[in-house]
């Protein structure tokens, strides 16, 4: 069952968002205060029973110089400077097992896996603290964690996480610097079209039905989670409400893929009512590069599953080689 606008109306879909007239200001300065701190990345090799991939347990400084865990996969007989994937979880996810990230090693590609701070126990095993967190009231989950103000709010840490993660593979001497991409599936998918942005030079974008984009939308058109622990909170601290979608303006993946460039892969499914197919199409229609939107009619919040996986190996061939 579709869920949303028909595709006809989402194919014009380009809702004017809300943009606070600070944005690349505060985002310079996010990222001027993490680059403070010496980019000391650490790859430690792991034995994973893996035979045709090495494993290297990474970690590296993050928002406030945090130390952000992460898997490094080196397909074991490749030669020369790897193109290579950074790869962000899905919502409560983190890392995983090295066993549970191989289709992108297999395909040839270097792989880091980066640990999301604070999750990791409701889908693939996490390893790292959030010692960012002010500890302020939030709904269950983390989409309201620090809302009062996007200084404090958990995915401005998270989103500098993410383009930091960039900055660390590529000190990595195996690997290509010119030919990374970002890539990842919902909660995933929205932290690659904000790396798309706060990221230096990606080659290319894989956001598989990208999460945290077009917050007013969503929460207007859904009631499941995580979508709905915004909803929870806005009904509870009513007096809070403009500060709260306030902070959101800052955090919305539109506002972060307007300002990208690097050619970018989306998937929607139009049956997703977890992420509102109108919510990816504001991004798709917002980003400031080339990008392609594969559209599945009867597919839900998999968008495309393993279907899509197919392109996407195809976009990375054509893009990173």
């Amino acid at each position: 069952m579709h869920v949303d606008l028909p595709l006809e109306q989402l194919e014009r879909y380009r809702p004017e968002v809300a943009e606070p007239d600070d944005f690349d200001t505060f985002w310079a300065g996010q990222l001027a205060a993490a680059r403070e701190h010496p980019l000391e990345v650490h790859f430690e090799p792991v034995e994973a029973g893996l035979h045709t991939v090495e494993v290297h347990d990474v970690r590296f400084p993050g928002h406030g110089g945090a130390p952000i865990r992460g898997w490094l996969l080196l397909p074991r007989h490749a030669e020369g400077a790897l193109p290579t994937v950074v790869e962000y979880a899905s919502y409560g996810g983190g890392r995983g097992l090295p066993h549970e990230r191989l289709l992108f090693s297999a395909a040839g590609y270097a792989h880091l896996v980066m640990d999301t701070r604070g999750q990791g126990s409701s889908s693939h095993v996490g390893a790292t603290a959030d010692p960012g967190d002010p500890g302020s009231p939030a709904a269950p989950g983390y989409l309201t964690r620090g809302i009062g103000a996007p200084s404090t709010a958990y995915y401005t840490r998270l989103f500098i996480d993410a383009a930091r993660a960039v900055d660390a593979v590529r000190t990595h001497p195996r690997i290509d610097p010119e030919r990374v991409a970002v890539v990842g599936i919902s909660q995933g998918g929205g932290l690659a079209l904000a790396a798309s942005h706060l990221a230096e030079r990606p080659a290319a974008v894989l956001a598989g039905v990208p999460f945290l984009a077009h917050f007013r939308r969503a929460i207007e058109v859904t009631d499941e989670q995580p979508y709905a622990e915004l909803t929870g909170y806005c009904r509870t601290h009513r007096d809070e409400v403009d500060a709260a979608l306030t902070t959101l303006s800052y955090l919305d993946v539109v506002n972060h893929a307007k300002r990208a460039t690097a050619p970018a892969l989306i998937s929607v499914g139009l049956a997703d009512a977890v992420c509102p197919p109108s919510t990816v199409f504001a991004a798709h229609h917002h980003y400031g590069g080339a990008s392609h939107l594969s559209v599945y009619p009867f597919d839900g919040h998999d968008g495309g599953g393993v279907h899509h996986d197919r392109q996407r190996l195809g976009f990375l061939a054509q893009h990173l080689g």
